[in-house]
């Protein structure tokens, strides 16, 4: 499986609710978050369009460092899926509807293939930047916790609006989280 890079341009990200402007340069994202068949010698029998779960943050960086890139920041992340007009979901204003994403009352009750919800990309056409998995970030958190962004498949429509983060202790693994890399164009 090919991992395919798409730019998003940079800019000044209205970031969070409170709208803090932040300067964000111009990344090359991985159009999907991080599958199995994106890691030929990591493949736990569920298929290679099935993303990569069950990571620590430190196994996460490493995996972003190996494929060219590193995690992105939770303001870089926010800018991505949000744009520069400030989308409330990634595909746009439009509330959720299971067409659109991964989430918990969509019907999956699980995780699916990383291009399965291609009505919910973004207008640059990154797929799964909500619901599915959380993704895992570069910006910390209090008590050793580090910043997820994006929902996962068990998580409510709130928690996919591209201002919503969330947070999770470095050291976990879950089958609700995953990554997503980024590197300099």
């Amino acid at each position: 499986m090919n991992l395919e890079w798409i730019e998003v341009t940079g800019g000044v990200c209205a970031f969070g609710d409170d709208a803090r402007p932040i300067q964000v340069a111009t990344l090359l994202w991985t159009r999907t978050p991080i599958a199995y068949g994106h890691l030929p010698s990591e493949h736990p029998g569920l298929g290679p369009r099935f993303p990569v779960a069950e990571i620590s943050h430190a196994e996460a960086t490493e995996i972003a460092s190996r494929l060219g890139g590193r995690l992105p920041r939770s303001a870089e992340w926010e800018w991505m899926a949000a744009g520069a007009d400030r989308r409330r979901w990634p595909w746009g204003n439009a509330p959720w509807q299971a067409a659109f994403a991964n989430l918990r009352d969509s019907g999956h009750g699980t995780v699916t293939p990383v291009d399965t919800h291609p009505d919910g990309a973004t207008p640059e056409g990154l797929l799964d930047v909500a619901g599915n998995v959380w993704e895992w970030t570069a910006s910390t958190a209090m008590s050793d916790g580090v910043i997820i962004r994006g929902g996962s498949y068990a998580a409510p429509p709130l928690y996919a609006q591209c201002t919503f983060l969330n947070a999770a202790p470095a050291e976990l693994r879950s089958r609700g989280i995953g990554l997503r890399v980024v590197r300099e164009p």
